[in-house]
């Protein structure tokens, strides 16, 4: 089965700030955007616990101190866009997220982040264990990224029935 456009857990709102999540049963990353969406910033990579209670409090916490308004979470596909049971995984995680945070969240294609992340972190002069902590965070950066480009593309392209602005016309020189 090929994974269809990202889906959404509810309806993202079009202004306010975002966090982006890099899920993973090790390590997760996070990322998130100013309230006019220009920059993506990554946040902190943490290690996910099996308390859902404390995992729900983090959660919580999180949404009140950055001022969020919604998610994006990575879906990891495979290259051709099929669906793995991580993919499943991620889906459950992105509905508890929404369940516990009342919060809508949006599920993004992930496919590449961590190599370009990889890449991002290749000439920073960190050591090989900082940049693997730092890693997931900066692909949540990423993702994030990807997530505000395609949605600012949308919003900004002119179906092909919307006319586009003409430029106006020259004035004759005297």
């Amino acid at each position: 089965m090929h994974a269809e456009e990202p889906t959404r857990v509810g309806e993202v709102p079009a202004i306010g700030r975002i966090a982006a999540v890099d899920y993973g049963r090790r390590r997760m990353g996070l990322a998130v955007c100013d309230r006019e969406r220009i920059l993506a910033s990554p946040l902190l990579v943490r290690q996910p616990g099996k308390n859902l209670d404390v995992e729900a409090t983090f959660f919580r916490k999180l949404v009140g101190d950055e001022e969020l308004v919604g998610f994006v979470v990575g879906l990891p596909l495979h290259a051709d866009g099929r669906e793995s049971d991580m993919s499943r995984e991620t889906r459950r995680f992105a509905e508890w997220l929404a369940t516990t945070t009342g919060l809508p969240v949006a599920l993004q294609d992930e496919r590449y982040t961590s190599a370009a992340a990889a890449g991002r972190l290749a000439g920073v002069g960190l050591s090989r264990g900082s940049k693997k902590a730092r890693s997931d965070a900066v692909a949540a950066q990423i993702m994030l990224e990807t997530w505000l480009s395609r949605r600012s593309l949308s919003e900004h392209t002119p179906s092909p029935a919307e006319p586009i602005a003409a430029a106006p016309p020259h004035e004759p020189r005297s």
